[in-house]
């Protein structure tokens, strides 16, 4: 059968959302928010079980953002570091680091511990990475802590980030690099892109051929509040430094672009042998549902350019990457990924 996995987010319920807010104002005890946490989480995973998908993750439901997660809770931080605008006007922005050492608060083991409780299929755990991570040294440095030696700390706590979840029992762990486009978009001579690709493959240097096919980047436009802040910057700007990157599968977006064939095109000249690309079916910022015919038809042509031993299927982003995002309901997106999963498993059908 053709392989088919989800990205990660899946939006919370109103429930977690009010606790979340409630523990942040002092009104809400850890236990009651663990308690709370753990609900969601058992009944995502089961309702992620229902869309007959191969893999599951617990949705992202703890999770503060998918970028924050590690910093959660540290104190070494300010709020005014870097201003990521989205196409429909809001913006995200994230921390910056206040003085060193940078160590991570939270690993994304903790959460497929907490997802085993529940799963009885294989789980996904998605991972921020590296580069993302750079973001929060401050252009100014910081005295008596320089950047070699915070890339330094950071390599060896997203290499613990990593290793620790294939540790814990997560089947695939996929890193997100959304910022892999805005990188293009922030700096047109690539100088940025390519130093996200190289800090990013000095983690990769730290495991095996064997845990490297475990092991995905996934990249995507941002997926915000049903909006992107990078679906502008061509894939042919991107693709070929994406590719350069040690793992085994890559996981995009695609769904949302409009010219599938240009794209298409690009992957079949620069995937590497035994990567395995996951082209996005599912348009995660459209509240349409799709129709599995229509996602066969989509993969079917796919497979046209890239052999079909080396072709997956994924949703274009997360739901909700962050943990206030409510644009796309969870009815909506466990629709979207059972029309996934049917419209893959007809697909692989016809494939033979």
């Amino acid at each position: 059968m053709m392989q088919t996995e989800p990205i990660g987010s899946i939006p919370r319920p109103q429930q977690v959302i009010e606790a979340i807010q409630s523990f942040e104002k002092g009104n809400l005890e850890r236990t009651e928010l663990d308690k709370i946490f753990d609900e969601a989480v058992k009944d995502t995973i089961a309702k992620f079980e229902e869309t007959g998908s191969p893999i599951v993750s617990d949705g992202e439901q703890t999770k503060p953002s998918f970028a924050t997660y590690p910093i959660h809770g540290l104190t070494n931080l300010a709020s005014n570091g870097v201003l990521i605008p989205f196409s429909d006007g809001h913006s995200r922005q994230l921390p910056v680091l206040t003085k060193g050492p940078f160590k991570y608060n939270v690993y994304a083991s903790s959460y497929v511990k907490r997802a085993k409780q529940y799963a009885t299929k294989p789980l996904k755990q998605a991972v921020i990475s590296a580069s993302a991570l750079s973001l929060f040294y401050p252009q100014d440095g910081i005295e008596g802590y320089s950047r070699e030696a915070f890339l330094d700390d950071l390599v060896n706590e997203a290499v613990a980030d990593i290793r620790n979840s294939l540790d814990a029992g997560a089947q695939k762990v996929q890193i997100d690099f959304t910022e892999g486009r805005l990188a293009v978009k922030l700096d047109p001579s690539k100088g940025l892109l390519k130093s996200f690709i190289d800090l990013n493959n000095r983690v990769l240097s730290h495991f095996s051929t064997e845990e490297k096919r475990k092991i995905g980047v996934h990249t995507c436009p941002g997926g915000d509040h049903d909006s992107t802040h990078s679906a502008d910057v061509d894939y042919k700007d991107l693709l070929p430094h994406l590719f350069e990157l040690e793992v085994g599968n890559i996981y995009m977006q695609f769904a949302s672009e409009k010219d599938k064939d240009h794209v298409l095109e690009v992957i079949k000249e620069y995937r590497k042998p035994n990567q395995t690309v996951f082209i996005g079916v599912i348009d995660v910022i459209n509240e349409k549902v799709e129709d599995p015919k229509d996602i066969e038809a989509l993969i079917l042509h796919a497979a046209e350019f890239i052999p079909k031993k080396y072709l997956g299927t994924t949703d274009d982003c997360g739901f909700s990457p962050f943990s206030d995002d409510i644009s796309t309901s969870r009815d909506t997106a466990f629709a979207k990924i059972r029309a996934r999963v049917q419209g893959t498993n007809s697909a692989a059908k016809k494939l033979g």
